[in-house]
């Protein structure tokens, strides 16, 4: 179904509405916004963090993103099946509980909303920021040149409300090459970059892991502000990409935290099993994304 049947009132095409996509939205793949002012309540987003006053907050060990309703929320394609290229025109647009679309939004680590896209193997992650228009209707370009069924995450926080993430799949029609699942590792290469990961995840429990940068055998401590962090950690369980959306301890400017090359982490893994880490950080002008597999161990007795 297109854009226009689904999504009564829209006055803009399909052809429109992807030219100001690719003029206005993210593209594929973590952009490079300009650090904004740090506030005390983005500590306390995603699995786990502080609140402001910097005491540890419980986590809620569910994860997100598993339906497309959620807390009387809806995610909705305006099309759920495309076709494979490199600059996918793909809408949506999240309806409140009386089925009207969402049009105000609480900026969160300095967007309005996050979408996180991969595929079901859990190749081809994807981190970008859609534009919104007056309409409540957001549009993205994503890279989606590999076919495949793919899972779209909306990580978001209404006005006046708490935050948020849906989830719902996208077809894509396309050559299908599925990928093994790394097996889990400690060191992950990127553009020129090594991280490693020290720390391990126990199910049912908040864990706390760092993530340290070095480029050439050299730490990085130069790392820069990348969404109001000097790193942005998304986990997927593998079974059935259940959503964890990380942020460090710390924040720049705050007098403690340091620009790298170790980034701490606290994660709550919710049950035993496999889960795919993605890294992004900043440095030298671009963001670069680091990938892992983690295990939780089997829950103890």
């Amino acid at each position: 179904m297109n854009a226009t049947g689904k999504f009564a009132g829209f006055t803009v095409g399909l052809v429109v509405i992807f030219g100001a996509a690719l003029a206005l939205g993210s593209v594929a793949g973590p952009d490079v916004a300009e650090p904004a002012a740090h506030t005390a309540e983005d500590d306390g987003h995603g699995a786990g963090g502080h609140d402001a006053g910097g005491h540890d907050t419980a986590a809620d060990p569910t994860p997100g993103g598993l339906t497309p309703t959620a807390d009387g929320y809806t995610l909705e394609l305006a099309s759920d099946q495309v076709t494979a290229g490199a600059a996918v025109p793909v809408q949506f647009r999240i309806t409140n509980p009386s089925g009207v679309p969402v049009t105000d939004y609480t900026v969160e680590h300095e967007k309005l909303l996050h979408l996180i896209v991969v595929r079901r193997d859990l190749a081809g992650f994807q981190h970008v920021h859609p534009t919104l228009d007056a309409a409540g209707t957001w549009s993205v370009p994503l890279d989606l040149t590999r076919g495949g069924d793919y899972r779209v995450s909306a990580d978001f926080t209404t006005a006046g409300g708490e935050g948020v993430t849906l989830g719902t799949d996208l077809r894509v029609a396309g050559t299908y090459d599925p990928q093994q699942l790394p097996a889990p590792a400690a060191t992950a290469t990127v553009d020129g970059y090594t991280v490693t990961l020290d720390g391990a995840l126990r199910p049912g429990e908040t864990s706390n892991v760092t993530l340290s940068v070095s480029r050439d055998g050299q730490p990085v401590t130069d790392l820069q502000p990348y969404l109001g962090a000097y790193g942005h950690l998304v986990a997927l369980r593998t079974t059935d990409l259940g959503y964890l959306h990380v942020h460090p301890d710390g924040h720049p400017g705050d007098g403690v935290t340091a620009a790298g090359p170790g980034i701490d982490f606290a994660v709550t893994a919710p049950s035993a099993g496999d889960y795919r880490l993605f890294l992004d950080f900043q440095h030298a002008g671009a963001v670069h994304t680091a990938e892992f597999t983690a295990s939780a161990g089997p829950e103890e007795k």
